[in-house]
């Protein structure tokens, strides 16, 4: 008997693609706005709209977080989180309405516990501010009160609590629509697959360290 010839490069490739092509019409409503929209560049949102297909990518970090984030979901799930949790909510802008989504990582209903994992190439400036945030944001939309950064870079694994603090979420989608914010931080030039078709990108400055991303 012939035995099959597995390429387990080929398992992943078609996984990352079924995923990233399933994700690709929400990409292009323009009614739909992520959670990770509101702690990023508000232009990077409406590029989005127009060319999706640029987020299309095979790139080995990224793959990475992937295969962590559900080996470790699995972990959670033993321990009775709900993990992959989507959330959402509509918000009213200038008489339009939008549906804000997001996913949670995992979440300890009973504890009031959500639980969001980074992964990173280094450990520098943890936690980091647009993670902070993203968390708060779920807390709030998921009425809880605690929450657990967790990051895991290849020399360091620390998770930080995060209590929960307000966010004007409405305020933060209006400023998404209305595209304000250009860029929210000084690093996200460098890193955006819409850099080279941008009016407001800038170059990324050395004096800004690689790990403020």
């Amino acid at each position: 008997m012939q035995s099959r010839n597995y390429s387990i490069i080929d398992i992943l490739y078609e996984w990352v693609l079924k995923e990233q092509l399933k994700k690709l019409p929400e990409s292009r409503d323009p009614r739909i706005i992520y959670v990770t929209d509101l702690v990023g560049c508000s232009h990077k949102y409406h590029l989005r709209k127009k060319y999706p297909e640029l987020t299309l990518s095979f790139e080995p970090a990224a793959i990475l977080g992937d295969i962590v984030h559900t080996g470790l979901g699995r972990l959670l799930a033993e321990k009775g989180f709900e993990v992959e949790l989507e959330v959402s909510r509509e918000i009213v802008v200038d008489g339009e309405q939008y549906l804000l989504k997001g996913r949670v990582d995992a979440f300890k209903r009973d504890e009031g516990l959500v639980v969001e994992v980074k992964t990173s190439r280094t450990a520098i400036n943890l936690p980091r501010d647009h993670h902070v945030k993203q968390l708060r944001i779920y807390l709030q939309l998921l009425g809880a009160e605690k929450g657990l950064l967790i990051y895991i870079t290849l020399d360091k694994l620390v998770e930080y609590p995060i209590e929960y603090q307000p966010v004007d979420i409405e305020e933060e989608v209006k400023a998404i629509i209305n595209d304000t914010v250009h860029p929210r931080y000084q690093w996200e030039c460098k890193y955006c697959v819409y850099r080279k078709l941008c009016s407001y990108y800038e170059e990324y400055r050395e004096n800004y360290k690689e790990g403020e991303r």
